[in-house]
């Protein structure tokens, strides 16, 4: 019963180390799973009111990037790679504001270029993404997100070619995308959103030349934290925007953001072995006071096997191999049943993702352990025994032969 006990102990920790390290990946699969296309080097900008004066301007005056920001950002910082400036439609993006026969529906209009597909890559369900002559004509075609063609379409019917009127304006469907990136949504959710050139929204939506935030990416080699500032210290200086105003501008660094997640998840693992190792100690404590016990109760035996001429070595021989069986049959049970208990939470994550409509995204996927863990456990598993069995080993060599024989 002690050795089951002390078993169980040991057991229970790989269990737990096992458990925690594949949720743990899990945790890393869902999000980077949701986000392993989008462009990592990258960022976006936008305009804030401005927090101080400058130039005869007041604080909190409303501005906007144009038109010609993109040349001169163009010209002027070679570093950029893609350029992609966005509008979104706020004002036309307000109650039912799409309809199509009977159907309506309330979805976000965005006005786009063809570069953003290189920044948010997505597959097409039907038809094709905007392209170049839909800009220069300003065509007045859009792609859709599942969502909107859930609501707006009957199941299975190709949408290519049928027409939505969006805020008054009839519009094209040339293709119904799905992102590639589901847990990123950058000023609206991508899957009740419908695209139009951007190009063609400046003008059926009177919005000029107007430009709500860019996003571009930074080429190899290029940092694009310093890229940003380079574009924001451009952008300030056209627009007579104090330099020292942070406020006056927002952004996200795509690049600085996957940095600080990926130390999140050293993190989360540096905690989960803390903690599955500290359980082993435990266990590796259990494991010695059972082998001090059973020395104790061993002494008459071992005296007797040190009387009639056995070394010293294999006495610790035996006692050392009697633990390591211990921690090892018990630790490869524990890690047998982690993985189980993961194979089967992986499945139930399926069969749930297969019967439910589809989702933002997930951010826990296919919680596992990899070949390298599962030794490394065994690994930790057998020192453990052997450190276990050490301190009962050295005391029981010490033990004369002729007090062992008189031990009670």
């Amino acid at each position: 019963m002690r050795s089951f006990l002390t078993a169980f102990g040991v057991g229970w920790g790989i269990f737990m180390l096992v458990v925690m390290t594949g949720a743990g990946n899990g945790l890393v699969n869902g999000i980077t799973e949701g986000i392993k296309d989008f462009a990592t080097n990258s960022a976006f900008i936008w305009t804030n009111l401005t927090t101080k004066p400058y130039n005869g301007f007041k604080q909190g005056r409303s501005w906007n990037f144009t038109n010609k920001d993109m040349d001169i950002i163009r010209r002027e910082i070679p570093e950029i790679e893609v350029l992609a400036p966005k509008l979104q439609g706020w004002n036309v993006s307000q109650g039912e504001n799409v309809i199509r026969g009977l159907k309506s529906g309330s979805f976000t209009v965005n006005g786009d270029v063809p570069e953003y597909n290189f920044i948010d890559p997505c597959d097409m369900v039907y038809g094709r993404f905007l392209n170049k002559l839909d800009m220069e004509q300003r065509r007045k075609v859009c792609i859709i997100g599942e969502r909107v063609y859930e609501v707006m379409f009957d199941k299975d019917e190709d949408p290519v070619g049928k027409y939505l009127k969006v805020s008054g304006v009839w519009f094209q469907v040339v293709g119904v995308f799905k992102s590639r990136n589901p847990n990123i949504n950058i000023g609206s959710n991508k899957k009740e959103s419908i695209y139009v050139p951007f190009t063609t929204m400046q003008q059926v939506y009177n919005y000029g030349e107007t430009v709500h935030f860019f996003g571009f990416t930074a080429k190899k080699g290029y940092s694009v934290e310093a890229t940003s500032e380079k574009v924001m210290t451009l952008l300030k200086k056209n627009h007579y925007v104090a330099p020292d105003d942070d406020d006056a501008m927002g952004h996200i660094n795509v690049e600085e953001q996957v940095k600080t997640m990926s130390y999140v998840f050293i993190g989360i693992n540096l905690l989960i072995w803390i903690v599955g190792i500290g359980t082993l100690i435990a266990g590796a404590v259990g494991v010695s006071n059972i082998m001090l016990v059973i020395v104790r109760e061993r002494t008459k035996e071992i005296g007797v096997q040190r009387a009639i001429g056995a070394r010293p070595s294999i006495i610790v021989g035996q006692i050392i191999s009697e633990s390591v069986f211990l921690t090892t049959l018990a630790g490869f049970i524990g890690l047998a049943l982690g993985t189980l208990v993961l194979h089967l939470v992986d499945i139930a994550l399926e069969y749930a993702k297969a019967s439910q409509p589809p989702d933002e995204g997930t951010f826990f996927a296919h919680p596992e352990i990899g070949l390298f863990l599962a030794l490394t456990s065994l690994g930790i598993l057998i020192i453990t025994g052997i450190i276990a069995g050490l301190i009962p080993a050295r005391k029981a060599i010490r033990i004369k032969p002729i007090e062992a024989l008189r031990h009670e």
